[in-house]
């Protein structure tokens, strides 16, 4: 099976998202801060971004 990042990535950013928005009491906010999180990580840990080692 196949790992996708994109998704580990935003999963684990709506966990943090929430934690944030219960802290702050404003649920919303923190999802959005946290969808944010996680798409930025995901993509970060894509295998499709990385570059090829130099020859």
């Amino acid at each position: 099976m196949e790992k996708n990042n994109m998704a580990l990535g935003i999963s684990m950013g709506f966990g943090v998202g929430v934690a944030i928005g219960v802290a702050t009491d404003n649920i919303a906010i923190g999802i959005a801060i946290g969808a944010a999180i996680g798409i930025t990580f995901g993509s970060a840990m894509s295998s499709n971004n990385k570059k090829p080692p130099n020859e």
